[in-house]
């Protein structure tokens, strides 16, 4: 298979084809609607009305790659509850108890599921007398001091048009990875992580548990496309974010139709619980972006409820789409002329002669060629830049898709050349070279130091080092800031109560 590249003869028809699955499917370099700013919002982070209003449910990316580290395997990763502030206690993030997260894999094109691997969580609590998540530090998944703890089970259903034909429990009571309070409540936050990944039968490996939000991207897109300004761009407006994380690493043999057919699709579900005990599918995400710059408000719940064998409903939005009308009414560049059947024939399909199984009905799902081995350079636009094994062709934590696709709307592949990007390339953190590859969360703990005090010191209250008195010896700092706080205590104790005193007496006199 010839590459695309980014000069040269490379750039035949398939970069063309890529070019209108970007411009479709990818491009985040709008999403405002009518032209009027919106809610701040990224890949599918909050991306329709009613899924907005609950988090829980809210699945905001999916990644599939062959992993790079043991090419014989597929890693997919799914994401749920955007924009998690790291310090967000005394609360923090857990995955619902009335929800199932589904993971579909269509391995034969026919925009239905032959395999789903579902997960489903229970919360546990040790101690309901106190408010607090931890009651020491931290360091197993089963310490005493971990009061707020969830397990999960994977079971992975068989289906054939679209109805399950068997079910298979392929894990029980699993321990999810806590979110990173600290590090005084998390020591080695590491160590925590690492115990959470957990070894399946025939050669698959699961995880669960927080994340750093892998998606990177400048928010201000959504004033207007940048302010209507593209030198206003630059940062990195996840960065710092967490997210709750599936991850599940299994043999390529186990979920393509063969060796000859190694084309997957895949994207993921939320189901939640109603009030009469059945599920309801609230959240769908499979290609990025979609609900939000493909898909019009009055389109965007019915999406989330949909099934990717009922697209056909949603192909006016790919054949007449808005993107490119807002691009030209703000930015002048002319929009391609409608319908755009090329996006028809790239997006919902897969690339001809990459990642296009044979006999496909048209779908919106995230396609992956799980014979294309994985790239020993990378590139960051993906098959843009002559790297197959990127996005378009499936997803990997590091593909740049609103760089890549600015370019493309731009018309970097029809003869406008251009390096237009969002000015953030990368993701704020390292990603890890082993499942499960997502960067460690940011902790509670990230902000700066106290004032007047240094790493590592001791402070007892919120005067710190300024407590102990002068002279004091170095071995007596414990005690002198124990005696200062409890005599700034006391003394604050005397003043409430001699106010609460004269406060009595006014109001004893008050005239009504």
């Amino acid at each position: 298979m010839t590459p695309i590249s980014r000069s040269g003869a490379g750039r035949g028809n398939l970069a063309k084809a890529v070019c209108g699955a970007l411009a479709a499917g990818a491009l985040a370099a709008a999403g405002a609607t009518a032209l009027q700013p919106g809610a701040a919002s990224a890949s599918s982070h909050r991306e329709a009305p009613l899924i907005s209003g609950t988090p829980q449910y809210d699945n905001t990316d999916v990644y599939a790659f062959v992993s790079p580290d043991k090419p014989d395997t597929t890693t997919i990763v799914a994401n749920w509850i955007p924009f998690e502030e790291p310090a967000g206690g005394p609360n923090f993030y857990t995955f619902a108890d009335d929800a199932q997260y589904d993971l579909h894999i269509d391995n034969n094109g026919d925009a239905q599921e032959e395999l789903i691997y579902r997960y489903t969580f229970r919360t546990h609590r040790k101690n309901g007398d106190t408010f607090l998540y931890n009651t020491g530090p931290v360091t197993s998944l089963d310490d005493p001091d971990l009061n707020i703890t969830q397990t999960y089970d994977i079971d992975l259903l068989r289906m054939q048009h679209g109805k399950p034909v068997s079910r298979t429990k392929v894990a029980d009571d699993v321990p999810v990875a806590p979110s990173n309070v600290g590090k005084a409540s998390m020591p080695d936050y590491g160590e925590l992580r690492d115990q959470a990944v957990h070894k399946l039968a025939g050669g698959a490996t699961t995880f669960a548990g927080q994340a750093d939000d892998p998606f990177f991207l400048d928010l201000r897109v959504f004033d207007l496309l940048y302010g209507g300004n593209l030198t206003e761009v630059g940062r990195d407006t996840l960065k710092g974010y967490n997210v709750n994380s599936i991850a599940l690493q299994v043999p390529n043999d186990m979920i393509r139709e063969s060796a000859e057919q190694p084309i997957v699709g895949i994207w993921s579900t939320t189901q939640r619980r109603d009030a009469r005990g059945g599920y309801r599918q609230v959240s769908r995400l499979g290609m990025p972006l979609v609900n939000e710059v493909v898909n019009p408000q009055k389109d965007k719940d019915r999406f989330n409820a949909s099934a990717p064998r009922d697209d056909a409903r949603f192909l006016k939005n790919v054949t007449h789409p808005e993107l490119p009308k807002l691009i030209e009414g703000i930015y002048k560049i002319k929009a391609p002329a409608e319908p755009r059947d090329d996006l028809v024939d790239v997006f919902l399909k897969g690339v001809e002669g990459l990642n296009q199984p044979p006999h496909v009905r048209p779908a919106e799902e995230l396609r992956l060629n799980t014979s294309i081995k994985p790239a020993m350079h990378p590139k960051r636009l993906g098959v843009l830049d002559g790297d197959n094994a990127g996005f378009p062709n499936g997803r990997r934590l590091a593909d740049d898709v609103i760089d890549a696709s600015l370019q493309v709307v731009e018309g970097e592949l029809v003869g406008s050349k251009n390096d237009l990007g969002d000015a953030v390339d990368a993701n704020d953190k390292k990603f890890g070279k082993y499942f499960p590859y997502l960067a460690e969360p940011t902790a509670g703990s990230r902000g700066a130091l106290a004032k007047g005090t240094t790493d590592g010191t001791d402070v007892r209250s919120g005067l710190g080092d300024a407590l102990q008195p002068a002279g004091a010896s170095a071995g007596g700092t414990d005690t002198a800031l124990i005696a200062g706080s409890a005599a700034a205590g006391a003394a604050a104790v005397l003043l409430a109560g001699t106010g609460l005193r004269r406060w009595r007496r006014r109001m004893q006199h008050r005239a009504y």
